[in-house]
């Protein structure tokens, strides 16, 4: 299990539990996909668990997977942040951080519930960051730039 770990949310800081092995096992299971998809020639990274993005000089989070543009002739920034949800924590996830996904926007989010089996996928459409999409059962997690990303939701929660 890993430690505690701070966030800044308004100027606040917040101490984040530290997450359980179930947690864990799901965002492993994300990086491992997510590593795998991303192709060779891509201007996008993935970065490791849980680094601390600063936003604003008021504004740290600390996202479960982050994938980011960079690279010339790419304007650089977030492309996909995905969040673990936590007993505990799922008001601050699901509420705060989406308003604050919504606000940046955020090209790409998902919100992994384990109580529900099932993964919210936001994206931006014609209203701005909207829900996209729940997956739950066989249905496949894919992404357009991560071409090689394929994972039904029974492989994601295995075990959950």
């Amino acid at each position: 299990m890993s430690a505690h770990y701070e966030e800044i949310i308004d100027g606040e800081t917040l101490l984040r539990a530290p997450p359980s092995a179930m947690h864990e096992l799901l965002v492993q299971r994300l990086h491992a996909l997510a590593a795998a998809a991303l192709p060779l020639n891509s201007r996008l990274r993935l970065l490791p668990a849980r680094t601390e993005i600063e936003l604003t000089a008021r504004l740290t989070l600390c996202p479960d997977l982050v994938i980011v543009r960079q690279g010339p002739g790419v304007p650089a920034g977030l492309y996909l942040v995905a969040e673990v949800l936590q007993p505990g924590d799922h008001h601050l996830d699901t509420v705060i951080k989406k308003q604050i996904y919504h606000d940046l926007p955020m090209p790409r989010c998902w919100m992994v519930d384990p109580r529900y089996l099932n993964v919210e996928i936001y994206g931006i459409g014609p209203y701005g960051f909207t829900l996209t999409s729940i997956l739950a059962h066989g249905d496949q997690l894919t992404d357009p730039h991560l071409p090689g990303l394929t994972c039904t939701m029974h492989e994601l929660f295995a075990g959950a």
